[in-house]
């Protein structure tokens, strides 16, 4: 009876949370009704590590590596520059995946030596400041720390945010769930692949776009469907000309 009554209340305030979260805007959310200027973006990648990854229960974690893959491409096709970090490497947390440094070779790595919070290593900071840009585009495990914390302590500084929410996850999807109204709350604007990687393409007709479309369809199976689809018609119109 004690177990169902608490699972009760705990649902109640899980409820009451999120309807507090939706009703609660921000003067700065308010203003944030412009698209990504790609120009002035930054990938940061948080605490990708394989000992992490272990944890993470609120999605399939080869979904989440496969993100991965498409945003750290894309920083390198588009050109925006991207810095991952990793917590104490050689301990628990292990190594960054491999995704993020096969995919984006041009990235910037930071380790830290301790500090939880990025934001609190100066060398990671100081990474963010040199590429001169204020949007950064967050993703991390745990979601609910290791994108959390940078991301309101960028916040504080000013810096506009974007939260990756299928390239980050946690080890409950409560928790990653309750990370991203955090977030949202505190002025940050989640987002997630399929949404933010247009948003930086911005035209079909730019030079990339063909690679771009396949970094699309690596991320999303069914759209490579649609691209075959395409070229298989491109090649039937010329043959009957």
């Amino acid at each position: 009876m004690k177990k169902l009554f608490k699972s009760s209340v705990l649902k109640a305030l899980s409820i009451l949370f999120v309807l507090s979260a939706s009703f609660t805007v921000t003067n700065a959310q308010q203003k944030k009704t412009t698209l990504i200027n790609p120009d002035d973006a930054v990938f940061l990648f948080v605490d990708h590590q394989s000992g992490l990854v272990q944890t993470v229960h609120s999605m399939p974690v080869g979904e989440l590596r496969q993100n991965l893959v498409a945003l750290a491409k894309a920083s390198e096709l588009l050109h925006i520059p991207a810095i991952y970090t990793a917590s104490v490497p050689t301990g628990p947390n292990g190594p960054t995946l491999p995704e993020i440094k096969d995919n984006a070779p041009n990235a910037k790595y930071v380790i830290r030596q301790g500090e939880i919070n990025a934001w609190d290593s100066k060398e990671f900071v100081n990474a963010v400041k040199a590429t001169g840009k204020k949007t950064i585009i967050i993703s991390g495990m745990w979601t609910s720390v290791c994108v959390v914390y940078p991301a309101l302590s960028a916040l504080g500084e000013g810096y506009t945010v974007y939260a990756v929410a299928d390239a980050s996850g946690d080890i409950t999807p409560e928790a990653h769930n309750l990370a991203m109204l955090r977030l949202t709350q505190a002025g940050a604007i989640p987002v997630t692949c399929g949404a933010v990687l247009p948003e930086l393409m911005k035209d079909w007709r730019r030079k990339e776009a063909g690679d771009f479309a396949k970094i699309l369809a690596q991320m999303v199976p069914n759209f490579q469907a649609v691209i075959e689809q395409y070229y298989k018609a491109q090649e039937v119109a010329k043959s009957e000309k």
